[in-house]
């Protein structure tokens, strides 16, 4: 048997202190130069068979791997239904311009934006059908890991980062995104002012940051860090580099406190980051904590006049618009209220992280909804209008929309199952990261099924099928 002395046994403490006080996160890179065109944004000109006429979002919602699922699901339906748009003929998956995501959903996003096609050979295998949840607390509770644990600049959200960089990721960085689309955003929540942080080098010029050098899997890491399983992910506010100028949108909606609550707001968060000796450091939590369907992001960029959307619009390059929704919303079968004893503290903080979120993703669904027949009732009305003018000699026209376009808001929700079993069968499926085979297939299956079946869906595809002769 070996023995030590109390003084090896004091350096050995000290080295393995030592040891774990060495582990820290990855720091995300300070960005050497202002260069507003270049970076992880949306790319200017579309590409291969994407056109801009043809606009196409996908939205993710969070959920786990039955999230991520449910949209794989879409995804594969996307590729299947061939469309021909502009007498070309492609799948309307060819047509797909930005997916936005939070949390489970941000898995098949991050995946497919780095890897395209692999999507539909490699994803099921290699995360969807794996006990993803199993291994992180593997991680977690492995000897190895106890000393980087112990850091203070080290913890769960870096190892589970790790994780994804090993099975899913393959160390990809933003910079290794293709170009061209779809362009992904990966949503997660800034912990001070719970407002949603967006993946994209716009976001972290905010940060005076490079995000072409940062991992991936990071991102993602965030975008599904749920409170109290996962720790935040911290990110360095950098001072902004020379020439760095504020975006128009920001400076002058920090002017709309009595004209426009909202976007005054948006902007106000969004400036909060150049305070940055008193703000040093972002937090970032699940992105389901500020939007749990990934749509915020998509509605930005539709309503403000730096959006990638709204620029599209005003320039009439947009025809027909298409926005679907994946909602892998659950439905708790309220246990609650059948018991006569309050709940217990966990469920409590379960409750309050996730009660808010379903009702405010169906706000944020229908107020999408809105702005699409507010556009169509607006081109409507002009063009009565107008017609009613002509009639009247030396009347000046009234102003006019860069195009009329076509919009349409799907969305796929389990709610819309006919079959009560069936619809309580995937409204109860949990949230975990780890699911049997036979539900991950139900789900994928679902996913296909419930696109097809939507109304909208129905219309704009029947919209884009070849005209006979």
């Amino acid at each position: 048997m070996i023995s030590l002395s109390k003084h090896s046994i004091a350096a050995l403490a000290f080295l393995l202190l030592a040891l774990a006080g060495c582990a820290h996160y990855p720091l995300n890179e300070p960005l050497a130069s202002y260069q507003p065109d270049q970076g992880y944004r949306f790319p200017a000109v579309a590409s291969g068979k994407n056109t801009d006429s043809l606009f196409v979002c996908l939205a993710f919602s969070g959920g786990g791997t039955r999230a991520a699922s449910l949209a794989y699901g879409v995804m594969e339906k996307l590729r299947a239904t061939k469309i021909v748009w502009k007498g070309v003929e492609k799948s309307l998956l060819d047509e797909v311009d930005c997916i936005s995501s939070v949390s489970g959903g941000s898995f098949t996003a991050a995946y497919y934006g780095l890897f395209g096609d692999r999507l539909f050979s490699d994803f099921r295998p290699d995360f969807l059908e794996r006990n993803i949840q199993g291994e992180l607390t593997a991680k977690a509770l492995s000897p190895l890991n106890w000393l980087r644990l112990a850091s203070p600049n080290f913890s769960r959200i870096d190892l589970a980062a790790e994780h994804y960089d090993e099975v899913l990721f393959g160390g990809k960085t933003f910079g290794d995104l293709p170009a061209g689309r779809p362009f992904i955003l990966l949503n997660a929540t800034n912990l001070a002012n719970g407002d949603g942080f967006e993946f994209t080098q716009d976001q972290f010029d905010f940060l005076g940051s490079d995000i072409s050098r940062y991992p991936v899997a990071r991102a993602v890491a965030a975008s599904s860090a749920f409170p109290v399983l996962l720790s935040p992910l911290s990110l360095k506010n950098y001072p902004s580099p020379p020439g760095y100028r504020v975006p128009k949108d920001i400076a002058n909606a920090q002017e709309d406190f009595y004209d426009n609550r909202r976007r005054y707001q948006w902007a106000r968060n969004r400036a909060s980051y150049l305070t940055q000796a008193e703000r040093p450091y972002v937090h970032l939590m699940d992105g389901g904590l500020a939007d749990n369907i990934g749509l915020r992001a998509i509605e930005n960029a539709y309503l403000r006049s730096s959006g990638f959307i709204r620029k599209r619009l005003n320039d009439g390059e947009i025809e027909k618009f298409l926005i679907i929704v994946v909602n892998a919303r659950t439905q708790d079968q309220d246990a609650l209220s059948r018991s006569e004893h309050p709940p217990g503290l966990l469920t409590v903080a379960y409750k309050t992280a996730t009660i808010s979120l379903d009702n405010f993703s169906f706000e944020t669904i229908e107020f999408m909804k809105e702005l699409q027949t507010a556009r169509k009732q607006t081109q409507t009305m002009l063009s009565a209008c107008q017609q009613k003018l002509d009639a009247c000699p030396d009347q000046p026209p009234l102003p006019k929309l860069a195009k009329s376009i076509e919009p349409y808001v799907v969305e796929v929700n389990f709610e819309a199952l006919p079959d009560p079993a069936r619809r309580q069968y995937f409204l109860g499926l949990p949230t975990t990261f780890a699911l049997p085979h036979k539900d991950i297939g139900a789900l994928i299956e679902v996913g296909q099924e419930l696109l097809g079946n939507d109304p909208a869906y129905q219309a704009v595809v029947e919209s884009l099928r070849p005209v006979k002769p």
